[in-house]
């Protein structure tokens, strides 16, 4: 296994440094992710080959680059090339018409910036890592249940073979 397959990346996406470097600070002192920043939704996209499990992205994305997509447009694309990815919207905007449309598009939740934003980041970050290991768990369980069934079948089959081979001897 490459070592980028096994790594687990949260991506931040704010156009404000500042707003990323104390989100990945946060996050790294409670979770044991790589963190990538990035300053426009664009920058993001372009590393999706690296499969992150998280996107954490604001919905202004503009003001430093005038024709950057919000967050809106980039978590449609991320959703389009990766669906899997759970994609957290953190922003300014409190306007419900936003909220609405991150939700409507695929956000797993959606976030207004402020005094609590960054406990509420820590909460659903465990309830992402504890829906992993429920899925993970889920696909075990599978796996057993499948090769139990396939055992079955075989101790079956193998029984009325010797039963019919110990019938032809006699």
């Amino acid at each position: 296994m490459s070592t980028e397959q096994s790594t687990r990346y949260i991506f931040l996406v704010d156009d404000e440094p500042i707003q990323n470097e104390m989100l990945k600070d946060y996050i790294a002192d409670r979770f044991q992710y790589k963190i990538k920043t990035f300053e426009s939704g664009e920058a993001a996209l372009k590393e999706m080959h690296l499969d992150p499990e998280i996107v954490v992205l604001d919905f202004h994305l503009n003001s430093h680059l005038p024709n950057a997509q919000n967050g809106v447009e980039v978590l449609k694309k991320i959703k389009e090339l990766h669906p899997k990815v759970q994609v957290i919207v953190l922003s300014g905007q409190d306007k419900l018409e936003v909220a609405v449309d991150s939700m409507k598009y695929g956000a797993y939740d959606y976030v207004i910036k402020g005094e609590t934003a960054f406990s509420r980041m820590e909460n659903i970050l465990n309830n992402i890592n504890e829906l992993h290991g429920l899925k993970d768990a889920n696909g075990a369980y599978k796996k057993i249940i499948t090769f139990l069934c396939i055992s079955i079948v075989a101790v079956i089959l193998l029984s009325v073979y010797l039963v019919k081979v110990k019938h032809l001897g006699d």
